[in-house]
């Protein structure tokens, strides 16, 4: 039984398109929503006496907004017939602009839904469309008229920047764009390229040009300090709060490795040192689930050097950092703080060490320094 609260992430697997850069698994075979909704509370039953208390649920994708607004209610009553959740549980829902109407968001909320997550990505027309993306800036901007409308107040923008031909000034154009809606969380993710992507297929040929990792650098620094300046926390690599309780508290359990449960296909989940991964396929993850078997592909138990280099690489893409016992002890991890230290890419703050802004820049290597 787990004592603390978990996270509950649902994977919803479907997307009337696939954009040009995402690696996530979906698909668009719409008519297998209602069996994807069965397999997914059989799948939550399976954990029923396994999981405590959740408080964190998170619907992402895949596009959550997709579903019509009844079977997201009936998701939710069916997930609190399963497992306990407090009264101040965060339920996060993704959406994309273009999915988002008055009486989606009223349903939303009315089933519980109190944080919303919209993918605007850019309010730059052509930006968007090299993204993939089905929605132009004027929808993304009734969305977020149309959610406040709604009485969230909790919402939450999700952009994307170093696009090829992207200047700062284009960028920091969409940021300002952001900014006039005063989200309480914005996502700025540097765009990266995943394998298996159409995105990564014009990288390849030569039919796409990514930036240069200077302007990079450039755009990253002048996005942190714009938003500092707006009074926004930078609290992880790509993740900015108005404030410390408009933090991703779903988000926070990966970073800091408290426990979750992940359900549908390709879903992730991680407990007591062990992660295991469910089956990508959609229809396969349905059949399994029909025939009573479970849908989990494969798993593996983390040593305790794997546990704490995990904690290295996402405890030094946050703010708060890790402490001086996460990091190790003895003369060769003193000396590599030390050289971190000297060079600016590392800060000690009482008992915590974290990375500086300068050293975000190169966080997923810094880890590697204090590797046995």
């Amino acid at each position: 039984m787990i004592q603390e609260p978990a996270g509950l992430y649902v994977h919803v697997p479907f997307c009337r398109t696939k954009c040009r850069y995402c690696d996530f698994y979906s698909e668009t075979d719409l008519d297998a929503v209602s069996p994807w909704f069965s397999a997914a509370l059989a799948e939550a039953d399976l954990y029923r006496e396994i999981c405590g208390a959740f408080d964190t649920l998170y619907l992402g994708g895949g596009t959550p907004s997709l579903l019509p607004a009844r079977l997201v209610e009936s998701l939710l009553r069916g997930l609190r017939g399963c497992f306990s959740f407090g009264p101040g549980t965060e339920i996060t829902l993704e959406a994309n602009p273009d999915d988002v109407t008055a009486e989606k968001l009223r349903a939303w909320r009315a089933a519980g839904v109190n944080r919303l997550s919209l993918g605007v990505q850019s309010f730059d027309d052509k930006e968007l469309r090299f993204l993939g993306r089905r929605h132009g800036a004027r929808c993304a901007m009734e969305a977020l008229d149309l959610a406040r409308k709604a009485g969230f107040s909790n919402v939450g923008i999700d952009l994307i920047w170093g696009l090829p031909g992207q200047s700062l000034s284009q960028w920091m154009t969409t940021l300002e764009e952001a900014l006039a809606f005063s989200p309480e969380h914005l996502s700025c993710y540097e765009l990266t390229v995943e394998e298996g992507t159409r995105l990564h297929e014009a990288v390849t040929t030569g039919a796409v040009v990514l930036p240069a990792e200077a302007d990079l650098a450039e755009r990253f620094l002048a996005t942190s300090e714009r938003l500092t300046v707006f009074g926004y926390d930078h609290y992880e690599v790509s993740n900015f709060a108005r404030t410390r309780r408009h933090r991703s508290r779903h988000n926070q359990k990966y970073w800091r490795h408290v426990p979750y449960l992940g359900l549908g296909p390709s879903a992730h989940s991680f407990m007591e040192g062990r992660r295991w991964w469910n089956v990508r396929s959609l229809h396969d993850y349905i059949r399994r689930l029909q025939w009573n078997i479970s849908p989990v592909a494969g798993d593996e138990r983390l040593t305790g050097d794997q546990l704490r280099l995990e904690t290295l690489y996402l405890g030094f893409r946050t703010s708060d950092g890790i402490t001086r016992r996460e990091l190790g002890e003895g003369p060769e991890v003193e000396s590599a703080l030390e050289a971190l230290r000297r060079s600016g890419n590392l800060e000690v703050v009482g008992d915590r060490v974290r990375a500086t802004l300068t050293g975000w820049l190169m966080a997923d290597r810094l880890p590697s320094f204090f590797d046995p």
